[in-house]
């Protein structure tokens, strides 16, 4: 059964941003040979790690959201452990509420984008100021 996931890891800081992106795109690969779709992939970029993780200070992190039959999870998890320049790596499937949580959010994200259409003017008379004749007397 293909079921939706989301999988973020850490790559090596140390490395040069062509690594790293070769790094990401074994993972991708990864993830199409075992049957799977990549929907989406973010790039959080490098940060500083809260402790160190394997004597190391600062990774690379990214974020792929896929499409895949459950043990394709296993096969890019054997991956994961199997690269040393990948630190850590957290994999999770997304369960029917949070997809269509996640799919009335963006539909609500995509009418707040779309440009409202400027008012149209509407044409007003000029008032038309007539002199009565009770103003008149009221002078005299």
């Amino acid at each position: 059964m293909i079921r939706t996931y989301e999988t973020t890891f850490i790559v090596n800081a140390g490395l040069d941003d062509p690594q790293i992106d070769a790094v990401i795109e074994k993972v991708k690969e990864n993830i199409a040979k075992n049957g799977g779709e990549v929907r989406e992939l973010t790039k959080w970029g490098r940060k500083r790690f809260a402790y160190a993780i394997k004597k190391k200070n600062n990774g690379f992190y990214t974020v792929i959201e896929f499409n895949a039959p459950g043990d394709a999870v296993a096969k890019l998890e054997r991956h994961y452990q199997l690269d040393e320049n990948i630190i850590r790596y957290l994999t999770i499937v997304f369960d029917s509420k949070a997809l269509k949580a996640r799919a009335a959010q963006a539909a609500k994200d995509q009418l707040a984008a779309e440009p409202v259409p400027a008012p149209v003017p509407v044409p007003v008379k000029p008032a038309v100021v007539t002199d009565d004749e009770d103003d008149d007397e009221d002078e005299a």
